[in-house]
């Protein structure tokens, strides 16, 4: 596969309708794909399936063109992805972005130029304990031996900020692991720890399948008095969502929780006709999307505009303006 830089001009030939090249392809036997890569999550989040049927999508209606969902550990990773061209399109926390293009995205010094395409559906920080041993607030969980996401993941930075506004930081704890969704699910029904944190859509397949194992009843922690202070310190990117007690089994009532907005987001440099193509997808195919994941109901033009704290791609803006839809400026 050729390096994405290399791509882009023919992406940009692809999608413009200029068939020759592969015309000529054919006659000889082969014919010319554009790949392109979406940097998603893990197996067990959201990202990976949603980003699946994106790439589904972009690959059966856009000509020449073949898309694949790359496993990441989000968002953070995926705005270095997308820094280095490695990926066309990236998934991310909204937190995770609006470091990437100030420049204070861990373990990178330059700006990352991300813009977005679309916010497409709300992240719900889910704190996850076994019921029974003793952990019912957020305090509860000092001394204990917890999972606060993969390295390099939204859901790490957003989740010890949660941790923070009840004074809480990884020291405090017995121990602290890293890893994903899937993997936080195995742990704690191994009993190898006693809690994780993981942000995702609803329902998490990881959640969903601990939920429903026999003999296991887990307990959501509500953390959504931690939110007025998240915002004072880190902006106006959070906001207070509840997880009703049936997304889950073993859910007596509903949690109040710490949710934020998806993102959609691609490198500024990438080509203005093909995000223009790729957001009129996004908002003309979402029945196939939320036959993906149910997540994707919340894609509509009026979400799409609202919780970027970063610029939108000017392709996006071109569909949006078509649309009649008013973009705010980022915050």
């Amino acid at each position: 596969m050729t390096k994405f830089n290399a791509r882009r001009c023919f992406l940009l030939v692809a999608l413009i309708g200029i068939t020759s090249i592969a015309g000529f392809s054919g006659r000889a036997g082969a014919q010319v794909k554009t790949r392109l890569s979406i940097a998603t999550g893990g197996t067990g989040g959201v990202y990976y399936p949603l980003g699946g049927g994106l790439a589904a999508l972009i690959s059966k209606h856009i000509p020449g063109v073949e898309a694949t969902a790359e496993v990441t550990t989000a968002s953070v990773d995926n705005m270095k992805l997308l820094h280095a061209d490695r990926v066309a399109l990236a998934f991310t926390l909204p937190d995770s972005a609006l470091e990437a293009y100030q420049g204070k995205l861990k373990g990178l010094k330059e700006k990352v130029a991300v813009r977005s395409i679309a916010a497409i559906y709300s992240n719900y920080m889910h704190i996850v304990a076994l019921d029974g041993i003793g952990i019912k607030t957020v305090a509860d969980l000092k001394g204990k031996r917890v999972s606060t996401g993969a390295p390099g993941s939204g859901t790490e930075i957003k989740g010890l900020r949660v941790l923070e506004a009840y004074g809480i930081s990884p020291k405090d704890l017995r121990s602290q692991d890293r890893l994903g969704a899937a993997e936080s699910a195995g742990a704690l029904k191994d009993r190898k720890i006693d809690a994780f944190i993981w942000d995702g859509g609803l329902p998490t397949a990881a959640v969903l399948d601990l939920g429903a194992t026999p003999g296991i009843k887990i307990r959501l922690i509500p953390h959504g008095d931690a939110v007025p202070k998240m915002v004072a310190k880190y902006g106006p990117l959070y906001f207070v969502g509840n997880i009703p007690k049936a997304m889950y089994g073993g859910m007596d009532a509903d949690v109040p929780v710490a949710a934020v907005t998806n993102l959609l987001a691609a490198h500024e440099r990438f080509d203005e006709p093909a995000v223009y193509q790729i957001t009129k997808l996004l908002h003309e195919h979402t029945a196939e999307l939320v036959a993906v994941h149910p997540a994707a109901k919340e894609i509509t033009l009026k979400n799409a505009v609202t919780g970027s704290p970063i610029p939108f791609h000017p392709g996006a803006l071109r569909y949006y303006k078509e649309k009649g839809v008013k973009v705010p400026d980022a915050k």
